[in-house]
């Protein structure tokens, strides 16, 4: 079985984890992503309840037209504190906990949040019920917190290390896993393929970024 795990579209906020619709720009990339895995034969597609993941699974939907799953277990990881704050203002309020985090030598929770373990405990149970149900194909859109957490799971990293994983994912990236029933082990094909944004500068989260700096 392959599972696409897709982080959401680009939200209209760039507060810390807000649930805020998705931008015109999210919507875009949905129908990028929808058109480019429109060949893939996609079963079912599950995601979180959060509007920018929901949101991009239904309009990439419109290519497939296969069972739309929501599970809430599929969300971000929790910041705690952080949540509803610009960067700068966590940064500042932050730097302590920052500082700590960095050196990767414990799976430290955010300030009243959620650590890589505790997303790797809640989503693992998912995939394995996806897996059980006898696809062959699902794509799984979720957020760039559980896609960089599940990957450093799959993969046998400590969890405190699973911001080694990409700096930041692309939105509507495209991380494939492989689930072998045999061993009912997971394997990573790709990670954070974003080939259907390329054309498209301006989606790019580079873009993004500076457009509000």
């Amino acid at each position: 079985m392959r599972l696409y795990l897709i982080r959401h579209g680009r939200q209209c906020s760039q507060l810390c984890n807000v649930n805020v619709d998705l931008a015109l720009e999210g919507f875009r990339q949905a129908e990028l992503l929808g058109e480019r895995l429109a060949g893939e034969k996609i079963e079912a597609v599950y995601s979180s309840h959060l509007l920018r993941a929901f949101q991009t699974a239904e309009t990439a939907n419109r290519f497939w037209n296969v069972e739309h799953i929501v599970k809430e277990e599929l969300r971000e990881i929790s910041f705690g504190e952080m949540e509803g704050m610009c960067d700068e203002d966590i940064a500042v309020k932050f730097a302590a906990f920052k500082k700590e985090q960095e050196k990767m030598e414990a799976d430290l929770p955010y300030p009243g949040g959620e650590c890589a373990g505790d997303v790797i405990r809640r989503v693992m149970p998912v995939f394995h019920e996806i897996a059980e149900r006898g696809y062959q194909t699902v794509a799984v859109v979720t957020h760039g917190g559980v896609i960089r957490s599940m990957t450093s799971a799959f993969l046998g990293m400590e969890p405190a290390r699973y911001r080694l994983l990409g700096n930041s994912l692309e939105n509507c990236s495209i991380t494939e896993v492989a689930y072998n029933p045999g061993n009912t082990r997971f394997t990573v094909e790709r990670f954070n393929d974003y080939a259907h944004l390329e054309p498209h500068p301006e989606l790019l989260r580079s873009s993004w970024v500076s457009a509000e700096n």
